[in-house]
């Protein structure tokens, strides 16, 4: 295994992180023995970051870990991420009892790398900041409690670096992969955290698996003229730790040989170990998802601030993702947009006014209010957005789209 530093003079950790949010399931339930066998299977051919969060598998992601971790005495050989559920704090006293239940859950005495889960903008950083972040991460930090602070980050790059440079973090996690070289943080936010010092833990390299097996045939087929047989997820997770500014490349593993292949592709790649062939194989594909785009958004930003909240490029990568890779995952984000999942701001594009300010702005001439009509046209789903409205309810994730709309 490859080990990088996440804080300078800290940890040695593994390059490939064990991703705890999509752990093998039977029944809607984690399959127990299968997580644990392919968790003990990656320690053993040295994986030692471990990255779970108060939500995932509904609060049972962290029993899990803390039951694989604690039943097989692997305490002081690995390191434990796990994170604050940021859009679930309305009180201040919320943010200690989120991480005491957490303790509780991993059934551990201290976290090692903590992070602050989903900012999306430096509101609601500010917003923790009323709450007394400052001073719980200042005393957790005293008694050791948490080791290292963090944060993870979905939203506008601008957003990202004003997050960033507001505060002394040890280290940020960002979304990145090649097709998201330029979406929410993007290679510049991957640039100025480096700049400045702070370790980079990289999700979704693989943008939940469909730059893996759900790769469109067009792109397998450019994968496979190579000289040497590769997986479409090989060469993703190659090209995300062939960046020198990369630590820790998080994979959300469930079949074991997925595992095995993560773990060879982090064995094999050093930081700017890529050939040019190599590299041009990757631009080949980029190109072979541009062609297949319904919008030729590139990310760029130049069009927003969007004056009543629509989140343009965000709208446009779910639509080109339905034609990507097909499937329900881009209407499921969209309407996630629309309904405030996660207690997320509302963003959609029937926020639109058609005021036309976006058009001036765009590089690539792009028709945007038509576009944002097309795209919600074709991804709303008025069930699944009552379903998810309905869901958002019950976990008292709120809605603030809906709040902020009356």
């Amino acid at each position: 295994m490859q080990y990088r530093k996440l804080v300078k003079g800290g940890d040695d950790l593994s390059a490939l992180g064990y991703g705890c949010m999509r752990l093998p399931t039977r029944g809607g339930r984690i399959d127990e023995k299968k997580a644990e066998e392919q968790m003990l299977y990656a320690f053993n051919e040295g994986v030692n970051y471990y990255d779970t969060a108060y939500p995932y598998h509904g609060g049972r992601s962290e029993v899990m870990l803390g039951k694989f971790v604690n039943n097989n005495n692997l305490r002081d050989q690995v390191y434990i991420a796990d994170k604050l559920p940021a859009f679930l704090v309305n009180k201040p006293e919320q943010i200690e009892s989120f991480f005491q239940t957490q303790l509780e859950r991993l059934n551990m005495d201290y976290i090692d790398y903590y992070l602050m889960h989903m900012l999306d903008s430096l509101k609601a950083w500010e917003k923790l900041k009323r709450f007394g972040i400052l001073e719980f991460i200042e005393e957790k930090k005293k008694t050791g409690k948490i080791r290292y602070v963090g944060f993870s980050f979905h939203g506008r790059p601008e957003e990202f670096i004003k997050i960033l440079e507001d505060y002394d973090w040890d280290f940020c996690q960002i979304q990145f992969n090649y097709l998201d070289e330029y979406n929410q943080a993007g290679l510049a936010g991957l640039k100025r955290a480096h700049e400045l010092g702070k370790g980079i833990v990289i999700m979704e390299p693989l943008r939940g698996g469909n730059l893996a097996a759900k790769a469109p045939d067009k792109v397998k087929a450019r994968f496979a003229e190579y000289k040497e047989q590769r997986s479409p997820a090989f060469w993703a997770l190659r090209w995300v730790w062939n960046h020198e500014e990369v630590s820790v490349v998080l994979s959300g593993m469930n079949v074991l040989d997925h595992v095995k292949e993560n773990i060879e592709a982090a064995k094999m790649t050093t930081p700017n170990s890529m050939s040019e062939e190599e590299i041009k194989t990757v631009d080949d594909v980029k190109e072979i998802y541009s062609s297949l785009m319904k919008v030729p958004c590139t990310g760029c930003n130049y069009c927003m601030p969007c004056p009543f909240g629509v989140d343009i490029p965000g709208i446009f990568a779910d639509y080109n993702n339905k034609y990507f890779f097909g499937g329900q995952m881009a209407r499921f984000q969209y309407i996630g947009r629309e309904v405030g999942l996660f207690g997320m701001t509302k963003s959609s594009a029937d926020l639109c006014t058609q005021c036309g300010k976006c058009e001036k702005h765009c590089p690539q001439s792009i028709q945007i209010r038509k576009e944002l009509q097309a795209a919600h046209k074709d991804l709303d789903s008025r069930i699944m957005r009552f379903g998810l409205s309905a869901f958002g309810r019950i976990q008292g994730w709120g809605n603030k789209g809906d709040e902020e709309s009356k």
